[in-house]
């Protein structure tokens, strides 16, 4: 019975780990089972963060609409009403890019917004 040599499987098995871990600093870039550990770590964070990313960028453009509907004299939520009763489909990504560099069509659709909230 020939016996079994896992030399090559583990070298490449060590080596993905370390290429992941390439930049961490101390043991955590050095040694195989805390590199491991932390890439493994380090795969949970970037898979929860990829959804945590739509949250907060949703975030972001809902404050920004919500200072320049103030400006305008309108909350954020009676201006999603009223665009939604217009039928009007803009999502609050290319809205809120309105709202910091066209402020003059902001205005415009503010004002169709309280045009259909009555």
């Amino acid at each position: 019975m020939a016996r079994v040599r896992r030399a090559p499987a583990r070298k490449q098995r060590h080596k993905k780990i370390f290429q992941m871990a390439k930049g961490f600093r101390g043991g955590r870039g050095k040694l195989y089972r805390t590199a491991l550990e932390t890439v493994r770590r380090a795969l949970v964070y970037s898979y929860r963060d990829r959804k945590v990313k739509k949250r907060v960028f949703r975030r972001l453009w809902i404050m920004r609409m919500s200072v320049a509907c103030k400006d305008e004299g309108i909350s954020y939520s009676r201006l999603i009403y009223g665009l939604n009763k217009a039928g009007l489909e803009l999502n609050r990504k290319q809205l809120a890019e309105m709202a910091v560099n066209d402020r003059e069509g902001f205005r415009k659709i503010v004002a169709l917004a309280k045009d259909h909230i009555g």
